[in-house]
């Protein structure tokens, strides 16, 4: 079965290929002629992923399910939230917007958060949320070369290391999209 992750990020997708059964068959927006990057312009997760999966569903005529992911820090009343990615400003830049949580959090003791995804399936003519969270906190300064975003400065709870110092076959056991598949994945088997 054939199903459209409407995304352009080539390590997002490498992720969610890694979990997916490898009875699908994952295409992403580049795959299918989709090059423009639609407007995410809602001011919730859950709203932001539903837009880009309806836009593929309209236009392109195909199943397929979308993500939208934030990072919630608790001593920022939640920022950056559903700015994660434009943190810093549009350019998505993952360092400038790693320094600006940094410089955020210097004065603040806790430093708590959460990683939440929503993911929004487009399928047989129906609409799907499947939420994941990961909860852990933000370390004082980055750790580890994998991963992107704020992998780096991202710590799960039970865990010693951060994100970027995980293996994806590990991040995949704990992190926010993996929980979020799970529950896509589960639905798509019925």
């Amino acid at each position: 079965m054939k199903l459209v992750f409407a995304t352009h990020n080539k390590h997002k997708f490498e992720e969610v290929q890694a979990i997916f059964p490898k009875h699908f068959t994952l295409l992403s927006l580049d795959d299918i002629g989709c090059y423009e990057e639609i407007p995410e312009t809602e001011d919730t997760i859950d709203g932001n992923a539903i837009i880009k999966a309806n836009y593929v569903k309209l236009h392109y005529k195909l199943d397929c399910f979308a993500d939208d992911t934030g990072l919630e820090v608790k001593a920022l009343n939640g920022e950056p939230g559903v700015y994660s990615a434009r943190y810093a400003g549009e350019n998505k830049d993952n360092e400038a917007n790693i320094e600006k949580l940094l410089t955020n959090l210097e004065s603040k003791e806790d430093r708590s958060a959460r990683f939440k995804t929503v993911i929004a399936l487009n399928f047989e003519d129906h609409q799907h949320l499947f939420t994941g969270i990961c909860e852990g906190h933000i370390l004082k300064e980055k750790k580890g070369q994998y991963g992107f975003g704020y992998d780096a400065v991202f710590q799960a709870h039970n865990s010693e290391k951060s994100f970027a110092e995980m293996e994806l076959s590990e991040k995949s056991k704990l992190s926010h999209r993996a929980k979020a598949l799970k529950y896509l994945i589960d639905y798509l088997a019925k």
